[in-house]
């Protein structure tokens, strides 16, 4: 039992893994050792001797980014090359739309009716396909790239790998494609995949007084709890919380 607790302590003392994945992995754990002892690999008694740390749901705080790095990263991809133009385009729909990563690669030229000004996006997650304006950065950010950088003659997909071989563009490409910009503008801590700037368009909403069930919807959330994990960070609004005269209750 020693030695499973040094395993699991080691991993803590590491501080990669926070107490959700350390819990995770003492859970399972558990089923390893219940094998073994059936098959007399180890003595009986070592699997309900693990305790797998408590925590409690929504303990962490969303990690987005600041605004101002936001708005830093937009800067950063001003430029005339094609993987500019692509990169922006890409950009601009995570920080406007809150996307996730498979939304963005699902993207088809099908799905933008410019006529009536408007974004069709497909939402792997919840299993349906939501509609959003085509706002004027957005639609002018992937007409540039249409126009001027986009491979053609390689299928509908609206976005491509800016290098051979070339091919329609994956989360792992995109999470990669986020990092890199942050990593230029020098943010290279904390996280900096695609879902930290899904959580900073949410937390910016919030921040314009935008309410949760709006908010929900605009992230095409179906559970209403996805979203009030955001108002852990409204600081204003939880102060006035904290104000609230209990009369004598507390």
């Amino acid at each position: 039992m020693t030695d499973i607790d040094d395993v699991i302590a080691a991993e803590h003392a590491r501080g990669t893994w926070g107490r959700r994945t350390i819990h995770d992995y003492a859970q399972r754990l558990r089923p390893f050792f219940l094998f073994t002892e059936a098959r007399s690999w180890c003595r009986a008694g070592l699997a309900a001797g693990i305790m797998a740390p408590r925590f409690m749901a929504n303990e962490t705080m969303p990690k987005g980014l600041r605004r101002e790095d936001v708005l830093r990263l937009l800067a950063s991809v001003q430029g005339d090359r094609p993987v500019d133009k692509c990169d922006r385009a890409i950009l601009v729909l995570f920080v406007t739309y809150g996307l996730r990563a498979g939304e963005v690669a699902g993207l088809r030229l099908d799905d933008l009716n410019w006529e009536n000004e408007i974004i069709r996006v497909r939402c792997p997650k919840p299993g349906r396909t939501q509609v959003w304006p085509l706002s004027p950065d957005v639609g002018n950010a992937i007409l540039r790239y249409i126009r001027e950088a986009r491979p053609t003659g390689l299928g509908r997909s609206l976005f491509f790998t800016s290098h051979a071989p070339v091919r329609p563009v994956g989360r792992k490409t995109l999470g990669k494609i986020i990092r890199d910009r942050l990593a230029g503008i020098g943010i290279v801590t904390g996280r900096r995949g695609t879902h930290s700037l899904r959580h900073a368009a949410a937390q910016h909403l919030l921040d314009q007084g935008m309410s949760m069930k709006v908010i929900g919807d605009f992230l095409a959330h179906r559970d209403p709890s996805s979203t009030t994990i955001y108002a852990k960070v409204n600081l204003a609004a939880l102060r006035e919380v904290a104000a609230l005269d209990l009369e004598g209750l507390a």
